[in-house]
C-alpha cells in the first residue's frame, strides 16, 4: 500500500490551508479505531476532515460525512470535550523536511492558541497527540512509555516532543548540479536507492517517478548514467523543489494511478484528479474498503462453512436413521408369517423359512433361540412399531434441516458472486455483503452483538441486464434483494426465472403492458439466471420460469426462499452469457 510521504503531505496541507483555516470545530467523531473525523464550518460552507493514523494509510485530507453510527470510542470523546466549539485557527508542517503537521484551536480567530493536535503520519509509528497551549499531553492515540522507548516517550501529562530529526541533508532549490551528483553518485548503487539515502524526506515511489520521468531506469546504477543523464534528472529535481516552494508557474498536478496516486502527474498512465485531497481519499477509501472486503467475506464464508457443515453430518445422520425405517414393513410382514406358522417352529431355531403370502417366495427370518415363536414375532411387531415411530419423527427434522442447508447454501452463492461479476465499485460489493451479514445476524445465524446499525448499510441495487428485445433483466446480489424484486419490485406483467433446484439468485424479467417477451429474451435470461447459480460451470442448467403471480413465500420462510406453481422449464447455459452488459 502506497503511503503519504512528505511531498503528498505538503501538497494535501496547502490545499486545506486557505478553504479551513480559520474553521469552527462543530465535532468530533471517530470512524474506527484509527481514523478521525473533524467537522468544520466557515463562514460560506461545511466539512469534515479525515485524519488516519493507520499504519499503512494514515493521512490529513478532506473526506465525505461519516456514516451515523453510535461514537463509542474514548479518544473521540476527550477531543470533542476538548475541542467542540473551538476554532480552528492554523494548520502547519512544524519541522522541515518531517511529516508532522500541527493543528491549532482558540476561542476564536486572532486568539491565542490554547490547544494542539499533532498528527504524525509516518507508517507504522504513525499517532495523533492532544496538548494544551504549553504542550503538555492531554490525550494520545498511543502511549508510548520509556519501556517502549528510550528515545520518546509520548504519555498523559508529559511535555510533547516532536519525532527525531533524520541526520541526512535536506534537499536545496539551490545546491548546484556539481554538489548534488557528487552527493548521489558518492556509492555505485541503485539510483532509485541513492536518492532516497542521500536526502530526508524522499520516497521511494516519488523518486522511481522522478527517475521514470526523465527517461531513466529507477534500478539502473549511478556509474551507468551518462552526463546529459544526470543533467535531464536534476531538472525534473529542480520541478520538483520548485513545487515543493511554491515557485510561480509551478503547482501540484494530482493524478490516481495504477497501483495508487502520484501528486506530480509524471506516472503513466494516470487519471487526472481535481486536488490532491481528493487523490489521496480516493485511493485509501478504494483499499480500505477493499480490506473490509476481503475480511468480511472470509469471516461470512468461513462461519458459513462451519454451520454447513455441521447442518450436514446431521442430515446424513437423519437420512441414516430414515434408510433403516424403510425396513419396518418388513419386520412386520415376517411377523405376520411367523404367527401364521406357528407350527413350523422349533425350540432353539436362529432362523426359519417360510413362504410369502403373496408371492409364494421363500422367507428367510432371523429368529433368537431363546424365545419362543410368539415371542420372537411380537419383538418383531415391536421393531415395527420403533421403526415407524423413528420414521415419522425423522422426516420433518430431516426437512427442517435441508431447508437450513438450502438457504445457507443460497447465501453462501451469493457471497462466492459478489465479485465475480464484474462490479467495479468495491463499496458497494462492501455494503452487498454488509447486507448479507444483516441478514445472517437477524436469521440468527451471526451473533446479535454483531448487529449493523442502519445507517451503515446503504440499499445496494441489484444486477441490470438487457436481453435481446431490450427488455430489463433485474438478478439479485443475495436473498434480500431477491426477495424485494419478487415480491416489491415485480409487477404482474413480469416473469419470474431461478435455477431449478439449484442455489443462486432470482431473475425478474421486466415486461412492459402490452409486449410479450421472445424465445431470444427467455433464452437469454435463463442463460443468465444459470451463470448467477451454483451451476455456473455447467454446460446446461435447468431454469424454471413462471408468471410473478404464481410465485409465493411460505410462512416463517427465511429470505429468498419461495414455492412456485405453473412453471416452465427453459435450459440455461450459462458459459455463453456476455456479463459485459450487466451493472
Amino acid at each position: 500500500m502506497q503511503q503519504v510521504d512528505f511531498t503528498t503531505l505538503t501538497a494535501a496541507v496547502r490545499e486545506l490551508q486557505p478553504d479551513w483555516i480559520p474553521a469552527r470545530v462543530e465535532t468530533v467523531y471517530q470512524r474506527d479505531r484509527y481514523t478521525l473525523a473533524l467537522s468544520l464550518r466557515t463562514l460560506d460552507k461545511r466539512g469534515w476532515i479525515a485524519i488516519s493514523w493507520h499504519p499503512q494509510a494514515a493521512r490529513i485530507v478532506l473526506t465525505d460525512p461519516p456514516p451515523r453510527i453510535p461514537d463509542t470510542f474514548t479518544l473521540s470523546q476527550q477531543l470533542r470535550s476538548v475541542l467542540g466549539g473551538l476554532a480552528m485557527i492554523g494548520m502547519e508542517i512544524v519541522s522541515p523536511w518531517e511529516r508532522l503537521v500541527r493543528l491549532a484551536f482558540a476561542s476564536r480567530p486572532g486568539a491565542e492558541a490554547l490547544y494542539y493536535l499533532y498528527v504524525e503520519p509516518i507508517g507504522k509509528y504513525s499517532n495523533l497527540t492532544l496538548t494544551d497551549a504549553d504542550n503538555l499531553i492531554i490525550t494520545t492515540a498511543h502511549q508510548v512509555s520509556n519501556k517502549q522507548s528510550s528515545v520518546r516517550t509520548i504519555e498523559t501529562g508529559r511535555p510533547y516532543e516532536v519525532p527525531p530529526s533524520l541526520t541526512d541533508p535536506m534537499p536545496n532549490l539551490e545546491e548546484p548540479i556539481d554538489r548534488w551528483i557528487d552527493r548521489v553518485s558518492l556509492i555505485p548503487d541503485r539510483l532509485n536507492q541513492r536518492l532516497v539515502r542521500s536526502y530526508r524526506g524522499l520516497s521511494t515511489i516519488l523518486m522511481n517517478e522522478l527517475i521514470t520521468a526523465a527517461g531513466l531506469d529507477p534500478i539502473q546504477t549511478t556509474d551507468t548514467l551518462a552526463p546529459a543523464d544526470w543533467e535531464k534528472l536534476f531538472e525534473y529535481w529542480q520541478i520538483w523543489l520548485r513545487t515543493l516552494a511554491q515557485v510561480e508557474g509551478y503547482k501540484f498536478h494530482p493524478h490516481l494511478t495504477t497501483n495508487g496516486f502520484s501528486v506530480m502527474g509524471w506516472s503513466k498512465p494516470a487519471t487526472p484528479v481535481a486536488t490532491v485531497n481528493q487523490a489521496v481519499e480516493t485511493y485509501y477509501t478504494q483499499i480500505l474498503d477493499r480490506e473490509a472486503f476481503s475480511q468480511l467475506k472470509h469471516q461470512l464464508t468461513q462461519k458459513l462453512s462451519t454451520i454447513l457443515a455441521k447442518l450436514r453430518v446431521k442430515a446424513n445422520t437423519f437420512k441414516a436413521k430414515l434408510k433403516e425405517s424403510t425396513g419396518a414393513d418388513e419386520y412386520r410382514t415376517n411377523a405376520d408369517l411367523l404367527m401364521a406358522y406357528l407350527q413350523e417352529w422349533q425350540p432353539g431355531m436362529k432362523q426359519i423359512i417360510l413362504n410369502d403370502f403373496e408371492t409364494g417366495e421363500p422367507v428367510k427370518i432371523k429368529l433368537e433361540p431363546e424365545k419362543n415363536a410368539i415371542q420372537n414375532a411380537q419383538f418383531l411387531y415391536k421393531r415395527h412399531q420403533k421403526l415407524k415411530r423413528a420414521k415419522l419423527a425423522v422426516e420433518p427434522l430431516l426437512a427442517e434441516v435441508q431447508a437450513q442447508i438450502d438457504y445457507l447454501e443460497q447465501v453462501e452463492e451469493s457471497i462466492l458472486q459478489v465479485e465475480e461479476d464484474g462490479a467495479n465499485d468495491v463499496r458497494e460489493m462492501l455494503q452487498t455483503l454488509l447486507e448479507t451479514k444483516r441478514e445472517l445476524i437477524d436469521t440468527g445465524y451471526f451473533p446479535a452483538a454483531d448487529r449493523l446499525a442502519k445507517a451503515e448499510l446503504a440499499e445496494t441495487k441489484p444486477r441490470s441486464l438487457k436481453t435481446p428485445s431490450g427488455f430489463e433483466l433485474l438478478i439479485g446480489r443475495n436473498n434480500r434483494q431477491n426477495d424485494r424484486l419478487t415480491f416489491k419490485t415485480a409487477t404482474e406483467y413480469d416473469l419470474w426465472f431461478h435455477a431449478q433446484e439449484i442455489a443462486g439468485s432470482h431473475g425478474l424479467l421486466r415486461i412492459t403492458p402490452g409486449a410479450v417477451a421472445e424465445e431470444a429474451d427467455l433464452q437469454f435470461t435463463a442463460n443468465a439466471v444459470a451463470y448467477y447459480s451454483r451451476a455456473r460451470q455447467s454446460q446446461a442448467v435447468p431454469v424454471v420460469y413462471t408468471a410473478t403471480k404464481h410465485v409465493y413465500k411460505p410462512k416463517g420462510a427465511k429470505p429468498g426462499m419461495v414455492i412456485y406453481k405453473h412453471e416452465q422449464i427453459v435450459w440455461g447455459h450459462p458459459q455463453a452469457l456476455d456479463t459485459s452488459c450487466s451493472n
